[in-house]
């Protein structure tokens, strides 16, 4: 267990605690030109710089319950961890991380190895009437990771789920896969291309954000044609809920779809997704800077 304020239980790259990205990635020089127009554009009077929140600029409060033995090997307690834990990625997180402001950090950071991690963890938690928010990617934007949850639970755990990042079957026959559900859009789109195949669910947060994610929210996929929800894909999922587990069943279609959408219901192991054959080329297009008149035209 880590209880330092710089480390981390988490073995994926760093994230930056209090915004989006990685901790070492920047901005470059064409982007930050591209802010200063901006700024000059929708604020004409001038801005306000603020410095880049320092994990020293952050006290938080004790954990308010001790971590369990069993737990203590894929759990933490880091400034870090905690911080990266409290917020997603709204407008209104990041407005809070500047301020320096985090009323809800989470008593503990679990980072579960698997399902019996899960489960040990939600036992304990029922038992103790302590509140479980699970954590894929952390890139929502309605509150939906923040630990405010409030005065009725003794303490509150964020459950990470960044080691469910496998693919762990494949069936090239119905271009189907088995999936748990903490994989990154990115490391999903790598496993299958092997295969020929690909998910082809390109949401805006893709980068940073995981398939049990995108069911959850119901997720569309902005860059994507034809098929544009995670729906047109999600077969089965397998959940793990206190008391017991919902076995997975494939279910065609709409069939699953109280499970999509379905913020807070559970803990997802693995999913059951349709495929799609690559294609052979792929194209974008973007429009920047148009004005009124233009639009008008257009």
């Amino acid at each position: 267990m880590s209880n330092l304020n710089h480390k981390t239980g988490s073995a994926r790259a760093k994230l930056r605690f209090w915004g989006w990205g990685y901790a070492d990635e920047q901005l470059g020089d064409d982007e930050l030109q591209m802010i200063d127009l901006m700024l000059e554009e929708l604020m004409p009077g001038g801005s306000v710089e603020v410095d880049e929140p320092q994990l020293d600029d952050f006290k938080l409060p004790p954990p308010r319950v001790e971590v369990p033995q069993h737990s203590w090997v894929f759990t933490s307690i880091s400034k870090y961890d905690r911080l990266v834990h409290s917020f997603g990625k709204s407008y209104a997180d990041l407005v809070g991380m500047l301020l320096r402001r985090v009323d809800n950090p989470p008593d503990w950071v679990c980072f579960p190895r698997d399902e019996s991690d899960v489960e040990r963890t939600l036992a304990h938690a029922t038992e103790n009437n302590i509140a479980v928010i699970p954590f894929g990617g952390g890139t929502s934007v309605c509150g939906a990771v923040e630990p405010a949850v409030g005065n009725s639970y003794r303490a509150t755990i964020s459950l990470d789920l960044e080691h469910f990042n496998r693919v762990l079957e494949i069936d090239q026959t119905s271009r189907a896969a088995r999936v748990q559900a903490g994989i990154l859009g990115p490391v999903l789109e790598a496993a299958l291309r092997p295969h020929g195949l690909t998910l082809r669910h390109f949401p805006q947060s893709f980068k940073f954000s995981t398939l049990g994610g995108w069911i959850a929210t119901r997720a569309g996929g902005h860059f994507a044609t034809l098929y544009t929800h995670v729906d047109d894909f999600f077969e089965s999922t397998r959940m793990i809920t206190p008391p017991w587990n919902h076995p997975d069943a494939t279910i065609a279609g709409f069939g699953c779809g109280s499970l999509a959408g379905s913020y807070g219901t559970g803990i997802r192991g693995y999913t059951w997704c349709d495929h799609r054959g690559m294609g052979q080329t792929a194209a974008g297009a973007a429009m920047a800077s148009i004005d009124q008149s233009t639009l008008r035209e257009f």
